[in-house]
């Protein structure tokens, strides 16, 4: 399967950014901009169709209230936690998301952790 098969379901642009930081191939980012309206879910349903979706938001209420909405809509999407420490997508250190994605199969950049710092 192709990376660009996969897509990667984010809240915001600076969630988008942190992601493509660590990924060493492109992959597809949509950003829901924390508005999920009938018209745009509509829209999403019909570019997802039949392609692996991950969804990646933030450990907060809008983000849970993102997952809930896939699980109802398109309940074969993949969901990808980060720690609540960090609690937002934009604040993981990269060595840690980078480390996440993997496990997801992504194609991630490898990077050093720095130093003195702990990622789960």
């Amino acid at each position: 399967m192709a990376l660009l098969d996969k897509v990667i379901v984010v809240e915001g642009k600076t969630d988008k950014k942190r992601v493509q930081e660590v990924m060493n191939k492109p992959v597809q980012i949509i950003c829901t901009h924390g508005t999920m309206g009938i018209d745009k879910l509509d829209d999403m349903i019909e570019s997802l169709y039949e392609r692996p979706v991950y969804i990646l938001v933030d450990a907060d209420k809008e983000g849970q209230r993102i997952r809930q909405w896939f699980k109802h809509y398109l309940s074969e999407s993949e969901h990808i936690f980060v720690d609540k420490t960090y609690c937002e997508v934009a604040r993981c250190p990269r060595p840690y998301l980078a480390r996440v994605l993997r496990k997801y199969g992504f194609n991630v950049k490898d990077e050093a952790p720095v130093k003195g710092l702990v990622y789960r």
